[in-house]
């Protein structure tokens, strides 16, 4: 049963080969077999691929079985369109196109399988490129926040150095008074005078001024570092919902990507793997040597072109022999009179009919 299953998988005309020797149904039975587990692989690696871009067993599992149905459909039919001739190049020739296909489709099948061998040495690719993502995009949101917070820091700077100035004038007329009273300086008498209380009142003014300007300016600068703290909340927050993005960043053509930066040997080999596998059928149908059954398939197919040559050389001859004797015979009618007379007669009866048709149709319209 299993060897009737995998002969219907290599193409092979069954009944034809039933006629051969159980060596020749064995090798055909591995050519099959070979079709079919090249399917199976299809199958499963392509499964795989799918649900690494849907994320869905269903419809991975689905299409997957679609593709190694194809894939088995397509190495069936070129196997079983291969003849054993005695020329291998042009064996080789009809191959071409499915090893071409089979190039392609290793290279296809083949990345997602790597990505799954390579699965930790890819995740720890991913993680250094997620880091340097969540670092430039940090960097990068900064940008759109850090003159605003510079230039509000520059203001409360200002504002600090105004209050400052007028500290220092403050403490200067503090001093002069003093110096007055002491007698070190200004009029340089001792004790407080006209001069000492004209001084006095001059940093008194200043200092009610210096108190008045700090609690203004404390009430501008709490202002500035509360916008200060939304912006670095806005920051935070912005920061915290784009977050979600890189950590995202692992789908298919990223972790290709980080496959790319892997040595690149162990891909080479898993893709020769691949490829082998994919050519599996074609190589075995290649290299199989022209057995009984090929014998006994040309000299059916030299039977039906027989038959079919003779069959056409039949009909042309046919229809050369019918136009000679179709031709003698319209020429032998040519000289019957009775035949003359037959058709005379059927073409004056023809013109009556039409002229009395016409007739009628004009008096007709004459009424």
């Amino acid at each position: 049963m299993l060897q009737k299953f995998f002969i219907i998988c290599s193409g092979a005309d069954a009944e034809l080969l039933n006629t051969c020797s159980k060596g020749e149904q064995n090798k055909y039975a591995g050519i099959g077999a070979t079709v079919f587990f090249t399917a199976v692989m299809a199958f499963i690696a392509s499964s795989y691929a799918l649900f690494t871009v849907f994320d869905n067993v269903y419809a991975a599992v689905f299409f997957g079985f679609i593709w190694g149905l194809l894939i088995f459909n397509l190495d069936r039919f070129i196997v079983s369109t291969i003849k054993k001739r005695d020329n291998v190049s042009q064996e080789f020739l009809q191959a071409t196109p499915r090893i071409i296909l089979a190039v392609i489709i290793a290279i296809v099948i083949s990345k997602p399988l790597e990505m799954k061998i390579f699965e930790k040495e890819i995740n720890q690719v991913l993680l250094e490129q997620k880091n340097e993502l969540t670092l430039a995009n940090k960097d990068q949101l900064a940008l759109q926040y850090t003159p605003k917070i510079e230039q509000i820091n520059q203001d409360i700077a200002l504002l600090k150095a105004e209050v400052l100035t007028k500290e220092t004038e403050t403490n200067a007329l503090y001093d002069v008074y003093i110096n007055e009273a002491e007698g070190t300086a200004g009029t340089k008498l001792l004790g407080k005078g006209p001069v000492y209380e004209e001084k006095r009142e001059k940093h008194d003014a200043a200092l009610a001024e210096l108190q008045e300007l700090k609690t203004a300016t404390t009430d501008k600068i709490t202002g500035l570092e509360s916008q200060i703290a939304a912006l670095d909340i806005e920051y935070t927050e912005v920061v915290k919902n784009s977050q979600p993005i890189i950590d995202g960043f692992d789908g298919l053509m990223a972790r290709i990507t980080a496959l790319d930066e892997l040595p690149w040997l162990p891909s080479f080999f898993i893709f020769l793997l691949f490829l082998a596998i994919e050519t599996s059928p074609i190589i075995a149908k290649l290299l199989a040597p022209k057995g009984e059954y090929d014998i006994k398939l040309q000299e059916e197919e030299s039977i039906l072109s027989s038959w079919v040559a003779q069959k056409l050389a039949q009909r042309k001859l046919i229809v050369s022999t019918d136009g000679d004797i179709n031709q003698k015979i319209y020429e032998d009618l040519k000289g019957e009179e009775e035949l003359y007379g037959y058709k005379k007669k059927k073409a004056e009866e023809l013109l009556r009919l039409q002229a009395d048709s016409f007739h009628d149709i004009q008096v007709k319209g004459l009424k």
